[in-house]
């Protein structure tokens, strides 16, 4: 009532100015451009946040595939055996996949800048440790506390930019670009990597995350605002351990029957992963404040892209896990020359990603992601049909197929996944998008690497003049059988190293069909659960 006074004496003037300076003044806001918090868009300084929350994701990108090129190194140092050497890769992800949903948990809790700091400084002590790692035991023992100090960092940058870029059309651009990270990392995880390996010992390439977590030390206190949840429910032990208890039996009874044969205690894990599953969905929906809330998989662009999260990272890790070796042990390549010919498919991969976010903006996820998926499987069967034949081309070639279909269908569903939950649980929606991507890190080289293991195992045909102990080795591992073949004449060299390149192969053309039917089964799931959410925008 006040304010319509005011504004109405003026007119009561015989004089118009006031009036048409009130008028004036009116039109000028109505047309003065809306500032980036009227409009909910973020201003600046979140682009440059943005740039420190891709640290973490290029660490983690840099951390897998340059361990992946380490591996030939480290068998030849170390001498694990064929179970050693899966746990040295997967004893990682095993472990920040069993804790990212508790971690990011407490990351709503307790401040997800707060865990993104602990995370930082926790990973760079552990990676020095792990560089120096006398022994395939202490090794795994260091890749497994990493694990412990990477779930703090990953659902914390993801749930960061949840809370940074509210207006959806810059979230999505921010999560292509964040997730460009990951491909950026695996294009240079090969490169740095090999120039190190070439000159220094393979533990150097864990050292390579403390130049990156440094900066992050110092930049994000000054760039990020704290943010968590603020109605967090009671910290729920039970939960926390029902989380582990599921995730670690099902993944060690994975490699237990690949590694050593179907027997009692292979599915016995398995079972007992199930059931601890069970018991936490019946302990989550029967909460009032659950650490996850199971129920977000009811709706369908949710559990979908999670799924297809899982599945693309499965084919993905898989690839690179036995393509790394193929290049180095039997096609002869260095680490950097094997490096280059992965860089193709990893430059494409960046590229689709950031290419995509316009495209999505016209075409629906349930088609794009599906058409996506669709060139990723042609690219594994280009790598069954092509690469085992010893050609270098058709390795470049299916692997761009890969990255490219991959990079798209990862920036969509990542998206899809935060846009789904609601604000305040977004520490817990981007653990489970972390949650899918490191299970299917874990599953791509436990499982798909252990097929190819038994495969190797079974399909190798020795030559009868090596020792038992020779033959032992040589049928562990593809890079043990490296090491007895640098022992051996040249002529009992190639012939042992022929028949371990098609015992390999053979392998490689095995799980190659399998990705291909993994590739068919997200597009699927895509296809009939993906559609633009309609809240939580």
């Amino acid at each position: 009532m006040t304010d319509h006074t005011a504004t109405t004496t003026p007119t009561t003037d015989s004089s118009p100015t006031p009036t048409t300076d009130a008028s004036r003044r009116v039109a000028a806001k109505r047309t003065r451009p809306a500032t980036p918090a009227a409009t909910g868009r973020a201003p600046r300084r979140a682009w440059f946040a943005l740039a420190v929350l891709m640290l973490p994701a290029l660490l983690v990108s840099i951390d897998n595939t340059v361990l992946s090129f380490a591996l030939p190194e480290i068998s030849r140092d170390l001498a694990p055996t064929a179970a050693q050497q899966l746990w040295i890769i997967d004893a990682y992800p095993l472990v920040l996949a069993a804790l990212l949903v508790a971690m990011g948990s407490a990351g709503d809790r307790w401040g997800r800048r707060r865990m993104l700091m602990i995370g930082s400084i926790g990973f760079a002590v552990v990676s020095v440790g792990a560089a120096f790692a006398p022994t395939a035991e202490l090794l795994i023992a260091a890749r497994a506390a990493l694990g412990f100090f990477g779930a703090m960092l990953m659902p914390s940058t993801l749930s960061l930019l949840r809370s940074i870029f509210t207006d959806r059309e810059q979230r999505r651009l921010a999560i292509a670009i964040w997730a460009s990270a990951f491909a950026a990392g695996s294009a240079l995880g090969p490169l740095v990597g090999g120039l190190l390996l070439e000159h220094f010992a393979w533990g150097s390439v864990f050292l390579l995350a403390v130049p990156v977590l440094v900066p992050m030390l110092v930049l994000v206190p000054l760039l990020i605002t704290e943010s968590r949840d603020p109605n967090p429910g009671r910290i729920d032990v039970w939960s926390i351990l029902l989380s582990l208890a599921t995730m670690a039996p099902i993944v060690f009874g994975i490699k237990h029957l690949a590694t050593e044969g179907f027997d009692a205690l292979g599915p016995l894990f398995i079972v007992a992963g199930l059931v601890a599953g069970w018991l936490f969905v019946r302990r989550q929906l029967a909460s009032e404040a659950p650490m996850l809330d199971v129920r977000l998989f009811t709706v369908g662009p949710f559990g979908g892209a999670v799924l297809v999260n899982l599945l693309s990272v499965v084919s993905l890790v898989g690839f690179l896990f036995f393509v790394s070796q193929h290049l180095q042990i039997i096609a002869g390549l260095s680490p950097v020359e094997a490096g280059l010919a992965l860089l193709p498919g990893l430059v494409a991969m960046i590229i689709a990603g950031l290419a995509v976010v316009p495209i999505s903006r016209r075409v629906a996820p349930r088609l794009l992601v599906p058409a996506a998926l669709t060139l990723s499987a042609g690219g594994y069967l280009v790598v069954a049909f092509g690469a085992s034949e010893g050609s270098l081309g058709a390795v470049v070639l299916a692997f761009t197929m890969l990255g490219i279909g991959i990079g798209m269908a990862e920036t969509v569903s990542n998206e899809l996944i935060l846009s789904s939950a609601p604000p305040s649980k977004a520490g817990a929606a981007s653990a489970v998008s972390e949650t899918a991507y490191e299970l299917g890190a874990v599953l791509g080289t436990a499982g798909l690497g252990s097929i190819i293991a038994a495969h190797y195992a079974s399909a190798i045909r020795l030559p009868d003049s090596l020792t038992a102990a020779q033959m032992d080795a040589s049928r562990e591992t593809l890079a043990g059988a490296a090491v007895v073949a640098s022992e051996l004449p040249a002529a009992q060299a190639e012939e042992l190293m022929r028949a371990a390149a098609i015992a390999f192969d053979g392998g490689v053309l095995v799980t190659s069909l399998i990705g291909v039917g993994l590739m068919v089964a997200a597009a699927t799931i895509a296809a009939l659960t993906l559609r633009n959410p309609s809240h939580h925008d």
